[in-house]
């Protein structure tokens, strides 16, 4: 059986990884003091660590933001985050685009479609084997979307990266004029539709965190199997068959593996755009291009990014008012696309 291995890393490559777990741990316990309550790092430890509290009683009030608020949102904002730069590094591994990730292929937005039908034909909280429907309602909507994109990014039999992502560009496009459709027909339902088009973690608990786990283990099992896989698709079907990897095959295991982590999190979180761009890109220029150290360091470093901009998002504004998670990793996102497209038209322009 195959696994990651400590001598595949060297001293740079670890100390690396100790870094982002310290910045991990760092952005969390500063995430979890601030708010529309502040809370001193004592307290928390107080809290968290039930060892420390000694004869000092804990007030309950604090007890419950600190643990069924905050930490519960936290660790949901770390799995998510993971989830979807898992996601980015699979696209862009498969795609070979650098540009590609789950909110520019559409396949995103094709989640939100499919969880806003089963929010309006009444189906959010069914349950199917013991899973929620919404998350497979939203993975049949990415699964659409990512064929649709796939489909329309072949010319003359071959797949080229820029019009993947204009095909993306239109997928999306349509699919959210479906959802603005939807919203029209069931004005009941806008609230929690447009919950989907903005992405938020707000009101997330440990039942959320329960849903996503089952889910987030699977995926990332699978994903991380097949690391070498990807390594060998990186150089060409033609290569990689030559070398033992059923192209196929491999590319709708980690296709389908992808859309399902990230309709997963969709469903919970709505639309959180460019987390999956941005965290294979500096990841990689980390680490370099292998996949067993990309996958393993953007795990972390997608858990820091959305941790930091939920934490953002919540207390920017102040007095109780928070921004939607997406809108920050869209600003953050947006100049990053911006950079990514212009240095690969720079290089295309060398090359030629």
């Amino acid at each position: 059986m195959r696994q990651i291995r400590l001598n595949r890393f060297s001293n740079r490559d670890l100390a690396i990884g100790v870094a982002l777990t310290l910045l991990l741990l760092v952005t969390a316990v500063f995430s979890l003091t601030v708010g529309a309550v502040s809370i001193p790092l004592s307290t928390i430890v107080k809290i968290v660590l039930p060892h420390h509290r000694g004869d000092v009683k804990v007030d309950e009030g604090l007890y419950y933001i600190v643990v069924n608020l905050r930490l519960a949102r936290i660790v949901l904002a770390m799995v998510v985050g993971a989830s979807l730069a898992l996601a980015g590094v699979v696209y862009q591994g498969i795609l070979l685009n650098p540009l590609a990730d789950p909110y520019t292929l559409g396949v995103s937005t094709g989640a939100a479609f499919g969880a806003s039908l089963a929010i309006l034909f009444g189906s959010g909280n069914w349950t199917f084997l013991g899973f929620g429907i919404l998350p497979l309602a939203a993975f049949v909507g990415a699964l659409f979307a990512l064929i649709v994109v796939y489909g329309l990014g072949h010319i003359d039999g071959r797949l080229h990266p820029t019009t993947l992502i204009l095909a993306g560009i239109i997928v999306s496009t349509f699919l959210s004029a479906g959802i603005s459709l939807l919203k029209s027909l069931h004005e009941e339902s806008v609230s929690a539709i447009v919950f989907w088009i903005m992405g938020s973690l707000s009101g997330k608990g440990w039942n959320h965190c329960l849903v996503m786990l089952p889910y987030f283990v699977v995926c990332s099992i699978i994903v991380f199997f097949y690391s070498r896989e990807l390594d060998l698709l990186a150089l060409g079907d033609v290569h990689a068959h030559h070398l033992g990897v059923s192209v196929g095959r491999v590319r709708i295991i980690l296709l389908s593996t992808a859309s399902l982590i990230t309709a997963a999190a969709v469903s919970l979180t709505g639309i959180i755009g460019f987390v999956g761009l941005v965290v294979p890109h500096i990841v990689r220029f980390m680490v370099g291009p292998r996949h067993h150290k990309l996958l393993f360091y953007s795990f972390f470093a997608g858990a820091v990014l959305l941790v930091g901009a939920d934490t953002v998002a919540r207390t920017i504004l102040g007095q109780g008012q928070e921004l939607p998670v997406g809108v920050v990793t869209a600003l953050i996102g947006g100049p990053f696309f911006c950079v990514i497209l212009f240095t690969r038209k720079k290089q295309m322009g060398i090359s030629s």
